[in-house]
């Protein structure tokens, strides 16, 4: 009879236990739906939020040598002066530009070999390790493909300089997790907020850093999420502020509202949402077409020397773009040269991204849309006059990036941290974004961080996956029945 009675002793104790764990986990249920799981505090240790502080850190310092590394490359390859870079390249001659780009060819030839024999574990681009490789990067790889995309950029190759910080920041992350041994959905996390972080602090976007890490490479904005790639963001944006200062990207005046924008938004949004597709369409294509064996030591060489030859006429072709946006949204571009601009800039990006060479995308993106949207804006002046040339470009550059992207509210908020005057056309803008996002993904357009990965419908499948996985962790240890049936007057 005596084991029957510690028998039944045992229950009870097994029972309160249970009783004890479930009120617990009670304790950080909350019916409001971006309170996930356990809650901001309970969900990670004291460790992982001095990660997201030392990986702040390391992104702000990170962009802040990668930037100094591209100036030191500008000014070498066409002097320097007080007209920036595009005064600079102008005064070059075109011996210049071609000896330039075809020392960049051959930094790419030799940079793709090196990155080869270098020991590679999981993804070489963020995309990739994040939605495919469960936020694996090999830092070493990474780092070297970030030092060699922001040198090929700053010799004037037509790609974004953003890549280089963001691989930083993602390898780093995901170095730190492995350190750390944090679980899958923890490291997916740290590797977003990396990646967000290190474009914050290069562009002195924080707010917009943190959506571009959750909205487009997390795909949800529940609140344990936001935290940790806020504070990352904030943190690196923060430290790069000693060298890089804490002036916006661009100087643009304060525009005014005129209602002339709104009907122009309501108007061109579906158009701007198509051509997007098309961007991104040539992206993917261009891609995919990246040369194989010998033709990858010729494409480099050909590509560059085309570009070269090209920018002497047109310098503004030259590097990721910014020069072509600041002159376009104070109206400096005249309607002809709009044109050809837009003909060739996404030709140029797409030929650099053939050619293998690394690169971001976003600024080259943002130039795309706005000069498309200037030249509509004027010829749309024709008709109801009232509005300056710079105001259709900030809007319908928003409704671009946005698209692209596939993140409305990124696209949105990007434009407005990287101007700082743009209060006035938000509402325009957010119904041009609105329809161009719909339109693109209505015509099942990616966006421009995944049209570079190959096409998997497995690896789509687990990309999607991974994203949800990462939110859905944070519910994994409260009771299924408790989920489904929530408790009343819970609270967090």
């Amino acid at each position: 009879m005596e084991p029957d009675r510690q028998g039944a002793s045992a229950e009870p104790d097994e029972e309160a236990e249970g009783e004890a764990t479930l009120a617990r986990d009670v304790r950080w249920y909350s019916h409001q739906p971006n309170l996930s799981g356990q809650g901001i505090i309970a969900a990670y240790s004291g460790r992982f939020w001095v990660l997201t502080v030392l990986l702040g850190v390391v992104c702000g310092v990170g962009a802040s040598v990668m930037i100094g590394l591209l100036n030191l490359v500008e000014r070498l390859a066409y002097g320097s002066g007080g007209s920036g870079f595009l005064g600079a390249v102008a005064r070059t001659p075109a011996l210049g530009h071609i000896a330039a780009l075809m020392i960049a060819a051959v930094i790419v030839i030799v940079g793709l070999r090196v990155l080869k024999r270098l020991p590679t574990s999981g993804g070489t681009e963020v995309s990739d390790a994040l939605w495919l490789q469960g936020g694996h990067m090999a830092w070493r790889g990474s780092v070297a493909r970030g030092v060699l995309s922001i040198v090929t950029v700053g010799l004037g190759v037509s790609l974004g300089r953003e890549a280089a910080p963001q691989l930083v920041g993602a390898a780093t992350a995901s170095k730190l997790a492995t350190w750390a041994d944090l679980p899958t959905w923890q490291r997916r996390l740290l590797v977003a907020s990396g990646a967000g972080a290190g474009f914050a602090a290069v562009y002195n976007v924080p707010l917009g850093g943190t959506l571009l890490a959750m909205e487009v490479m997390l795909g949800t904005l529940a609140l344990p999420l936001v935290l940790p790639a806020l504070i990352t963001s904030v943190t690196a944006t923060a430290v790069a502020w000693i060298t890089l200062g804490t002036h916006p990207s661009y100087a643009v005046p304060t525009y005014a509202f005129h209602p002339t924008l709104l009907l122009w938004a309501v108007l061109m949004g579906p158009v701007i949402g198509i051509v997007a597709v098309v961007w991104v369409r040539l992206i993917s294509g261009a891609a995919a077409r990246r040369p194989r064996g010998r033709l990858r030591w010729v494409a480099p060489p050909f590509v560059f020397l085309a570009l070269a030859l090209l920018s002497v006429q047109y310098p503004t072709l030259l590097g990721n773009g910014k020069d072509i946006v600041q002159l376009a949204v104070v109206g400096k571009l005249s309607l002809g040269l709009l044109a050809v601009l837009f003909l060739l800039k996404p030709l140029v990006t797409a030929a650099c991204i053939t050619s293998g060479s690394p690169g971001g995308l976003f600024t080259p993106t943002f130039s795309v849309g706005v000069l498309f949207t200037s030249a509509t804006g004027i010829l749309w002046s024709h008709i109801w006059g009232g509005a300056l040339p710079g105001s259709f470009a900030l809007i319908g550059g928003g409704a671009f990036l946005a698209a692209c992207m596939q993140g409305p509210l990124s696209g949105a908020v990007l434009v407005l941290e990287l101007t700082r005057h743009f209060d006035a056309l938000m509402v325009p803008t957010l119904i041009a974004v609105a329809e161009a996002t719909i339109v693109a993904r209505r015509f099942g357009s990616a966006s421009i961080y995944s049209a570079r990965l190959r096409l998997n419908p497995e690896a789509s499948a687990s990309a999607s996956a991974a994203a949800l996985a990462t939110l859905h962790a944070l519910d994994e240890t409260l009771p299924a029945d408790f989920l489904q049936a929530p408790v009343s007057g819970s609270s967090v």
